[in-house]
């Protein structure tokens, strides 16, 4: 037999079964049968002939539109994640029609449905929702529904972070049982806010005078953090020594890779004995977002300075920023001002009767 190589067959390996996707992000080849075989190329080739010949009635035409037009703008670690998502949304709700999806109290409890098969790993359905809820969006956008029946249901996974952030005291125990190159960043993590992969790319021709600009990766490239430079982060910044185009290296004065980051840290947490403490590196980006918050900073600004999408910070805000610290510098300030109120009062009082 002749093997014929079809070329974008994308494979994916998932809880010990293999997929096959006419491309990646694409369909899913429904069969049983391995590639090579008659079985096969028949499935692969009517999964094409449907791509060739769309029905723009169909959803799977409005999954397979939103790929074309929006998937490659996201990030690569995100199209890896959500490519398998799409042939399964594709394979579930394609051969619905997109106007099924304006009657809502009827595809609200398919949605769920659908949902309810990956319910026993909570986090992954719910990246699903996400990404059947941005195909939803492009079709509201398109005007083909009238709005989006995935808004209003609640995710399956209820962890939230918000409540883990790095203290002061944990920050300074860390420090003291690691070298300075972990020290520095960390600092600037907890001052900054930037994710990992922007952090160890982070170079000094990114920092200006009055502020650090720096494109994000998770955006691939298209939002920018922008980072005012107050005194601690000049600070911090001035401890750092300069021996490299990037601003972190490692103590061989070369650019940290990721994983060297990740590993040399996880040492430095388990010498300072906070290994059994639920600390993340990551969770130095709530360090430095609650820092922004219970200072004052709008949401705008913080939604700049994060590199987050204005219209989600509130919501994103709630997830980062440590509440409890947040209620606890909301009552200092308010005592701060009674305090001054009284004070102003006082001396009010004593003018006018040194008046009268």
């Amino acid at each position: 037999m002749v093997k014929v190589e079809l070329k974008g067959l994308h494979t994916v390996r998932s809880h010990g079964r293999t997929y096959y996707y006419a491309w990646r992000g694409g369909p899913r080849i429904l069969t049983e049968a391995k590639p090579g075989t008659p079985a096969f190329m028949a499935a692969y080739n009517e999964v094409i002939a449907q791509a060739r010949e769309p029905d723009t009635r169909k959803f799977r035409w409005v999954v397979s539109d939103y790929q074309n037009k929006n998937f490659s703008g996201l990030a690569k670690n995100t199209q890896k994640v959500w490519a398998p998502w799409l042939g399964r949304i594709t394979e579930y709700f394609g051969d619905l029609s997109t106007a099924q999806f304006n009657r809502q109290e009827r595809i609200r409890p398919i949605i769920r449905s659908w949902r309810s098969r990956y319910q026993e790993t909570p986090r992954a359905a719910d990246t699903g929702m996400q990404v059947l809820s941005r195909i939803l969006s492009h079709a509201v956008e398109l005007g083909l529904i009238a709005s989006n029946p995935c808004e209003g249901i609640k995710p399956l996974y209820k962890g939230s972070r918000a409540h883990i952030i790095w203290t002061d005291e944990d920050l300074e125990a860390l420090k003291a049982a690691c070298g300075s190159e972990i020290a520095h960043a960390v600092d600037l993590a907890a001052h900054t806010g930037l994710r990992v992969s922007d952090l160890i790319r982070l170079g000094w021709n990114d920092i200006g005078e009055d502020a650090i600009v720096l494109s994000t990766g998770k955006s691939n490239h298209k939002r920018e953090a922008v980072i005012p430079l107050y005194d601690a982060l000049r600070e911090v910044l001035a401890r750092i020594p300069r021996c490299s185009p990037t601003v972190l290296t490692s103590s061989n004065k070369r650019p940290w890779t990721r994983s060297g980051l990740a590993s040399s840290f996880n040492k430095a947490k388990k010498k300072a004995k906070l290994a059994k403490r639920d600390l993340h590196f990551h969770d130095l980006r709530g360090t430095a977002a609650t820092k922004f918050y219970v200072a004052g900073l709008s949401m705008r600004m913080i939604a700049e300075i994060m590199a987050w999408e204005e219209e989600s910070v509130e919501r994103i805000i709630y997830r980062y920023v440590h509440r409890g610290t947040a209620m606890q510098e909301a009552i200092r300030q308010l005592n701060k001002a009674g305090t001054e109120t009284e004070a102003v009062k006082t001396a009010v009082k004593t003018a006018s009767d040194k008046k009268g």
